[in-house]
C-alpha cells in the first residue's frame, strides 16, 4: 500500500465569511476528525463590527471514529486563533500540523 502524504491547507477551509455566520467547518483526514467554527458561535455577519463582541476562531480535533457531538470533551484538542483572516491561516497550519503529527504515530 503507498503511503499517501495527507494536508490541509487553507484553501480546504470555507472563506472567513463562512464562519460569521455562526456555521462551523467539519473534517476528517484519516481517523483524525477537525471542527473549525467562531467562539461564541452566532451568526454576526449583518451586525456591524463594533457590536459583534470579542471572537476566536477555535479550531477542535480528536480521533475517530464519533463525532464531534458524541466525543467527550477530555479526548479533544482545542486551540484558539485570533478571529481574522490571519488567525485563519494560523489555524490551517496548525491543522495541519496535526494531521502530520497523526500520521507519524501510525
Amino acid at each position: 500500500m503507498e503511503n499517501v502524504q495527507r494536508h490541509i491547507s487553507r484553501e480546504e477551509l470555507f472563506p472567513f465569511v463562512h464562519y460569521e455566520y455562526g456555521e462551523a467547518y467539519y473534517g476528517s483526514c484519516g481517523d483524525l476528525r477537525y471542527r473549525i467554527a467562531r467562539e461564541p458561535l452566532q451568526n454576526v455577519h449583518y451586525t456591524p463590527p463594533e457590536k459583534r463582541g470579542e471572537a476566536v476562531l477555535r479550531a477542535v480535533v480528536w480521533r475517530g471514529p464519533y463525532g464531534y457531538a458524541a466525543t467527550e470533551e477530555a479526548l479533544k484538542t482545542i486551540r484558539d486563533f485570533p478571529f481574522t483572516e490571519e488567525g485563519m491561516q494560523e489555524a490551517a497550519d496548525w491543522l495541519d500540523g496535526q494531521v502530520q503529527a497523526a500520521a507519524e504515530s501510525l
